[in-house]
Formats: structure tokens, sequence, C-alpha cells
């Protein structure tokens, strides 16, 4: 089944579409969520409430604007970040001991495994340096754009512009 019917059968709310979909980009989608809040136990859960979302919210999606697996990686960046931003996750966070330091620095080794499912960082890597820096921080590792700019050192509207500028490259290289 080509992608296109597979996500038109899934805005249908079908079960097949969806299993199709959840194991083309579970692993993905995982490693998105896992750069953003380095726990894999959060990851695990915030990536299965990314594929709720997605099923509860699949008429929102358009394919004028982008390609369903954009507007998944969205949905699951923007999820990472609203869990690290909960109470329940600073308080955790607060807690943990060096020895998960240790294993997340161990762990970053996989990270381009993780995040590469689908191939999407060889074509990240083919970007100019300040396009791979930005978009690094920004999808894989979740930063805000405005934490973008200080890691950079950088004017906000730089980071918003090289941002678009640097997504439209990637989405012709990806057509």
């Amino acid at each position: 089944m080509d992608l296109e019917l597979l996500v038109k059968k899934f805005r249908e709310k079908d079960a097949y579409a969806f299993e199709t979909l959840y194991e083309m980009y579970y692993q993905n989608i995982s490693g998105v969520v896992f750069n953003i809040v380095r726990d894999s136990e959060i990851a695990e859960e915030v990536t299965q409430d990314v594929f709720i979302k997605a099923w509860n919210n699949a008429a929102s999606y358009s394919e004028q604007k982008g390609r369903f697996f954009t507007w998944m990686l969205n949905i699951a960046r923007n999820a990472a970040i609203d869990k690290t931003r909960s109470k329940e996750f600073k308080k955790k966070s607060q807690n943990l001991d060096a020895q998960i330091f240790v294993d997340i620095i161990q762990d970053h080794e996989n990270l381009d495994e993780r995040t590469n499912a689908i191939g999407i960082r060889n074509f990240v890597n083919k970007l100019a340096d300040t396009c791979k820096k930005l978009i690094e921080l920004l999808y894989f590792k979740g930063y805000t754009q405005k934490e973008a700019s200080e890691n950079l050192e950088i004017p906000l509207g730089t980071v918003k512009t090289r941002s678009r500028n640097c997504l439209n490259t990637l989405r012709t290289m990806l057509e």
C-alpha cells in the first residue's frame, strides 16, 4: 500500500493503517523523543502518546502543509518538550543520580541510529553546517528557537529565518 493511501486510511480510522504507520515510524519518533527527554521509559510513554494524538487528530493533517512524517515529528517534538516542562518531569529530574548521566552519555553514541530509522540524518548531513547545527538543536535535541539562539549566540530572528530556509532546503531534497 502506498503512503498516500495509507495516510488516507489512517485519517479514516483504519486500524491496519495505524499499525502499519506505527511500525514504519515508531523507531524514528521514539528516537527524537528520547533525544529530548533522555529517559527510555518516558520516551516510550511519550511515543505512545504521540501516536494516540496523531490518531485522534488525524483530520487536522493536511497534505498541502507538508509530509505526514513531518507532521508526526512535530507532534513528537512538541509532546516531548511539553513533557520536559511538566512539574512531574522536573521533579523526577531533580532526583537523578550520577549513574543515569553516565548512561545518557554512553547512549548518546547510539542517537544517530535511533533518529535515523528512515534515513533523515543522511539528508540533514548534506545541508550546510549552519543548517546542520540548527536542525540538530531544534529537531533532534528539542531546543526551543530561543534556546537555540542562545546556544548558537545568534539573534532569535536569525534562528527563525534560518530554520525556515533550512527546512525548505531539506524539503526540496526529499522531493
